[in-house]
């Protein structure tokens, strides 16, 4: 098998696309941590495969990632991937698995790709759990990038302005905000949470950012969604922990998938 992770990703989109039956996809979603249940909002499946059916992909490390990918037809027609959880840094795998769902999704023709997580917020002060924020911008402290080498790639609209109004005209609601992304897997520390709001963070997180950096790279739109689950370390006194996360994500399930459904319907 090619060491090279781009011609991976290309062998990996033609068995997707050969297994679901689909000759290209429109729009990938990628469901972080209580995401999963939003996704039967988005359409009609038309297959449900296995990550480990596929090269590059690794197995689900993480619970409340189901490890598996969606092919979905939306009501307007549109082929729709669902990646049904993602590979972390903090799995110790490396930076390639991290991103390979995003480039298999690009691979397979997808232009637009919509990145969801969970995450601490920042500003209780505005901010409410169980409230999705959009992404504006993110702030990579994990230490790691996707890229290698003399790519240079401009990341000054990495969250697709357009995406974003067209989120907003489905929910006018929605506040935005700039996502921090941490290594993990524990949790910040009061002081990194500070450290977080004073370089202008409003979320913090896990994942998404180099996903985002990838999907730029092969030039797709990006379109990023944080569910804020819990407020972040030391600003409430209260502990954190995974499971919080995910009942948050199951009794917003609802919510989410109206959303996301209604977003890609006018992507």
């Amino acid at each position: 098998m090619s060491n090279d992770p781009y011609a991976l990703a290309a062998t990996a989109a033609a068995a997707l696309k050969s297994t679901a039956g689909v000759e290209s996809f429109d729009v990938a979603l990628v469901m972080g941590s209580g995401w999963v249940p939003a996704a039967d909002a988005i359409g009609t499946t038309v297959a449900e495969i296995p990550v480990t059916d596929l090269p590059g992909f690794a197995p689900p490390a993480v619970a409340g990632h189901a490890g598996r990918i969606r092919a979905v037809t939306t009501a307007s027609g549109r082929n729709v991937l669902i990646f049904l959880g993602r590979t972390h840094l903090y799995e110790g795998l490396g930076v390639e698995p991290v991103v390979h769902g995003v480039r298999t999704a690009i691979a397979a023709g997808v232009s637009t790709v919509v990145l969801t997580n969970a995450a601490g917020g920042l500003r209780p002060e505005h901010q409410k759990v169980g409230e999705p924020v959009l992404i504006s911008d993110h702030i990579n402290l994990t230490g790691a990038h996707p890229l290698t080498g003399a790519r240079f790639v401009d990341m000054t609209d990495t969250y697709t302005p357009r995406l974003r109004d067209l989120a907003r005209e489905v929910d006018p609601s929605l506040a935005e905000g700039v996502y921090v992304a941490f290594r993990g897997p524990t949790y910040e520390t009061p002081a990194e949470v500070r450290m977080s709001r004073i370089l202008g963070g409003d979320m913090v997180g896990m994942s998404t950012v180099l996903e985002a950096i990838a999907a730029r790279e092969g030039g797709a739109e990006v379109l990023g969604l944080s569910l804020v689950t819990n407020p972040g370390a030391g600003l409430v006194g209260e502990p954190l922990n995974h499971q919080e996360v995910l009942e948050v994500g199951r009794a917003t399930a609802a919510r989410m998938g109206v959303l996301l459904a209604n977003v890609v319907d006018k992507l």
